[in-house]
């Protein structure tokens, strides 16, 4: 079967995370990406452990993995004349360059924008930046703890303002990886019309701010700063995580009829005066968590999700990820992936977000690559350009 993105070469420059988390999108749609790292020690993610997998000389950061499936590994010094000149072959028979350098990085190795262009004008570059590639505060370096305070999100998150809390994995670098795969499938849409390639930007930054949703229009035309508030909803209550007699139970009464249907399992009546509209229960958060708290203490989780389910109201527990991945649900939407790892041998990864109606497999490809060792395709690559710089398909 033909891969959604088959005929798309993408040349990956990028390190850490939401640069690779980028390319590993393209990559799961089918798309050849082909990752230059430096000779020396590779992507900075190849030394983030423990974990790490295999034996001396051959071990393997898990956290380079979590980024790096569907991807083949060649190794070139940008600063010498032979990785400049690699570089240059690479950019001539690609369709896509992503980078998350620094701004002016690129420009001062050569490649700028316009040269690039010189060297394939079809080709659509994909810039990713920690604040913005201009305006006053453009050259900061990009971390993703970093980018969640300044961006606000962790003044949202945790139980309360005075404690702010990042979220728990590295929320702004993988959305701003997400929004830049997202704009690259749009240039390349673009470009089968015009033919030319164009630059696509996306920051940690704009990443951030741009999931605020509704806390932003607190702001922005409610003119109110919202602030964390645990486990609660702002705007819909009862709406969260609620204690029970052995663990939480999340409940999520989004709806005036979900309300009718919930209140009468904690012994509430839907119409009592002080809770009778979503309104009023915002407003009496605390009083209504500490009755419906004492109503599921008189039992455990178990329990009360299978009275919630019979009633029909949204519910939910709280899973430790190991749970996840031996979860049936999560193996039923292809969520795991089975590779066989140069080095570590057979591996399950998480697998693609995506499924399309007709391919039987996850993503957009019928066989996921494993994350590849350092270098593990620098002859397989060179042959490849050997043979396009000679005219051959």
């Amino acid at each position: 079967m033909t891969s959604l993105l088959s005929d798309i070469v993408v040349v990956d420059l990028t390190r850490a995370l939401a640069g690779p988390h980028a390319a590993m999108m393209l990559g799961d749609l089918g798309a050849r990406v082909i990752k230059v790292e430096s000779p020396e020690s590779g992507d900075d993610s190849r030394g983030w452990g423990p974990p790490f997998v295999g034996g001396d000389g051959e071990r393997e950061s898990t956290y380079f993995m979590s980024c790096n499936r569907n991807k083949e590994s060649v190794t070139a010094d940008l600063k010498s004349e032979e990785g400049k000149s690699m570089l240059r072959r690479l950019v001539a028979h690609a369709d896509v360059l992503t980078e998350n350098f620094r701004p002016g990085v690129l420009d001062r190795l050569g490649f700028s924008t316009p040269q690039l262009h010189e060297i394939n004008p079809r080709l659509v570059v994909l810039s990713i930046t920690g604040f913005g590639h201009d305006g006053p505060e453009g050259g900061r370096a990009g971390y993703d703890q970093i980018a969640q305070g300044e961006a606000g999100l962790m003044s949202l998150t945790g139980a309360s303002a005075a404690e702010p809390t990042k979220v728990g994995l590295p929320i702004g670098d993988l959305l701003a990886g997400m929004y830049g795969a997202y704009g690259v499938v749009a240039a390349l849409h673009e470009r089968a019309a015009t033919g030319r390639g164009r630059v696509v930007r996306a920051s940690l930054l704009s990443a951030i701010v741009g999931v605020h949703a509704y806390q932003g229009t607190r702001w922005t035309v409610g003119g109110e700063v919202p602030e964390a508030i645990g486990n609660a909803h702002p705007s819909i209550s009862p709406y969260g995580l609620f204690k029970t007699a052995d663990a939480p139970v999340q409940v999520c009464c989004g709806s005036q009829s979900l309300w009718r249907a919930f209140a009468p399992i904690v012994g509430l009546d839907a119409a009592d005066e002080r809770f009778a509209t979503n309104v009023l229960r915002v407003g009496r958060r605390r009083d209504l968590t500490g009755l419906i708290e004492s109503a599921f203490a008189a039992d455990g989780t178990e329990h009360w999700l299978a009275e919630l389910a019979r009633a029909g109201v949204p519910a939910g527990k709280v899973r430790a990820i190991d749970d996840v991945y031996a979860w049936e649900q999560t193996k039923s939407q292809g969520l795991i992936i089975d590779v066989d790892h140069s080095t570590a041998g057979p591996l399950q990864l998480p697998g693609p977000a995506l499924r399309f109606d007709d391919l039987p497999y996850a993503g957009g490809r019928e066989r996921h690559l494993p994350p590849p060792t350092l270098g593990e395709h620098n002859q397989s690559v060179l042959a490849w350009l050997d043979e396009q710089d000679s005219g051959g398909e």
